[in-house]
């Protein structure tokens, strides 16, 4: 980790945006709620969770959009499960942990974890405590003790 430098501004958020969705869009579980689903442009949609996560880390930009809504509209669509939210955060961790190490860093992958757990509590009303036991999946239930 000592190699990897800190996320220090908003071009920095941009690339680890942009590797963060690659790897999404092209999940085996999650990606086609990008793709099918909510048919994300990513070239539109980056500036928008650019500035997100620029307000959340930062507190630089002035984001006043709804994040809840179009996971909402997806969830609607086809429901997303804990197992969703935490294949999301597992791809978050490893693409910001790929590039980044510092409080902002750290910073960033808390706030994914929060943000993952408040969604699927207003969409499911369950934290995600009884989970699945896919490989590879973080509980976010473990997530939540983690961040305590």
């Amino acid at each position: 980790m000592g190699d990897r430098r800190d996320i220090s501004d908003r071009p920095d958020l941009d690339e680890l945006l942009r590797r963060f969705y690659v790897e999404a869009f092209a999940d085996p579980l999650i990606g086609s709620f990008f793709t099918e689903i909510a048919g994300t442009d990513l070239e539109e949609h980056l500036p928008r969770i650019g500035d997100f996560w620029e307000r959340a880390l930062f507190r630089t930009t002035d984001y006043r959009r709804n994040a809840l809504a179009p996971h909402a509209r997806l969830h609607a669509a086809r429901p997303l499960t804990a197992e969703h939210f935490g294949r999301w955060v597992q791809l978050w961790h490893a693409a910001v942990d790929g590039r980044y190490s510092g409080p902002n860093a750290d910073r960033a992958k808390a706030q994914g974890e929060r943000i993952a757990i408040a969604m699927l509590r207003r969409m499911t009303g369950t934290d995600g405590a009884a989970t699945t036991d896919a490989p590879g999946f973080i509980p976010l239930a473990a997530l939540r003790l983690r961040a305590a």
